[in-house]
């Protein structure tokens, strides 16, 4: 997985003052976990904005002023209800002999036979949480719908694999291609035209009858 590097400063101020004295400096307030202690640190707000406006999912290599480098994973993230600016953000510490849980943004690939013939893809899960080594952490997980017809599902038990572990339910739906609304509505038309047909049909037949007998 790729790694975008966070150039920061510890700090050791960080009661509600300091923390926000950085905050209308233009600067972020951390806490990395996961190790011996939480460590406390702040970063320029625009250098996470390849970490944070993005679809994609990457590792974190946190550097400190005072030498101290972190491998890590973004935890938690705190916005402005208002501005939307970056108010706190939590990492995680890793170690490559202790699994981490992450989620993964979902790749759909191929063209479905479903949708060839007119139904419509619907994506229920574009991420997906998994649990693996770090070193094993995938950028994306590749899905093909090229087998799915109409009416078909794809649960996540399709994408077992040896390196990660899948964090959701057995009957959790990746995606699915259901049938259009259009088509359902032509269909039904095309069952109310045969109905009148037929009704037209036996509502004749007495009258035939009869004039028979006439």
């Amino acid at each position: 997985m790729k790694s975008i590097t966070i150039n920061g400063s510890q700090r050791e101020s960080v009661g509600k003052k300091a923390t926000k004295a950085l905050r209308n400096a233009g600067q972020v307030p951390c806490v990395l976990y996961g190790g011996d202690k939480p460590v406390h640190f702040n970063a320029e707000e625009i250098a996470f904005s390849k970490l944070v406006y993005t679809p994609n999912a990457h590792t974190v290599v946190i550097s400190l002023d005072n030498g101290d480098t972190y491998n890590a994973v973004m935890q938690d993230i705190q916005f402005h209800p208002v501005t939307d600016r970056i108010l706190h953000i939590d990492f995680y510490q890793l170690f490559d002999d202790k699994a981490i849980m992450m989620e993964i943004p979902v790749h759909f690939t191929g063209n479905s036979k479903g949708v060839k013939a007119g139904g419509v893809l619907r994506k229920n899960s574009r991420r997906l949480r998994v649990r693996a080594l770090p070193n094993n952490l995938p950028d994306f997980i590749e899905v093909d719908i090229t087998p799915l017809k109409t009416g078909d599902k794809l649960y996540v038990t399709a994408l077992e694999n040896d390196a990660y572990t899948i964090m959701h339910t057995e009957n959790t739906v990746v995606c699915q291609v259901k049938r259009a609304r259009a088509a359902i509505v032509v269909a039904d038309e095309d069952e109310d035209e045969v109905e009148g047909v037929e009704g037209v049909e036996g509502e004749d037949a007495p009258e035939t009858a009869a004039e028979a007998q006439e």
